[in-house]
């Protein structure tokens, strides 16, 4: 899909300038569709592969984080286990509360979808503005 190179308004006139533009105008539009399209292909892939990593990793730690409860309460059953447990809750309070300030942190600073699209058309309109 290569961009055909700028006609130059040939001695016909105003109808020959608007068309020149308009090819230019369009040739631009498909250019930045195609842009648009592979960046929206892109974002789609990059989300279904955090889906995945972040459900395989809840998983896991899930399920270690069960067994890990399990061991310390039936390690301290005869002694403390209230005190085992309550730590155990307190120290994952604190971890899942650090992951989700963590999460909405990342969340904040990270670029919005079609930034390149998006700023390629400011710059189209930059230009186009500017040009007599």
């Amino acid at each position: 899909m290569g961009a055909r190179p700028p006609v130059p308004p040939a001695a016909g006139g105003l109808f020959d300038a608007l068309r020149a533009i308009g090819g230019t105008l369009a040739d631009m539009a498909c250019l930045r569709g195609a842009l648009a399209s592979v960046e929206l292909r892109e974002e789609i892939e990059r989300r279904k592969e955090l889906l995945v990593l972040a459900i395989g990793g809840a998983v896991f730690l899930h399920t270690a984080f069960v067994l890990l409860t399990i061991a310390v309460a039936a390690f301290f059953w005869d002694t403390h286990r209230m005190a085992a447990l309550g730590t155990m809750i307190a120290l994952y309070l604190a971890i899942g509360a650090g992951l989700f300030l963590k999460l909405r942190l990342d969340a904040a600073a990270a670029p919005g979808p079609f930034a390149a699209t998006l700023h390629e058309l400011g710059e189209d309109i930059r230009a186009l503005r500017e040009s007599p």
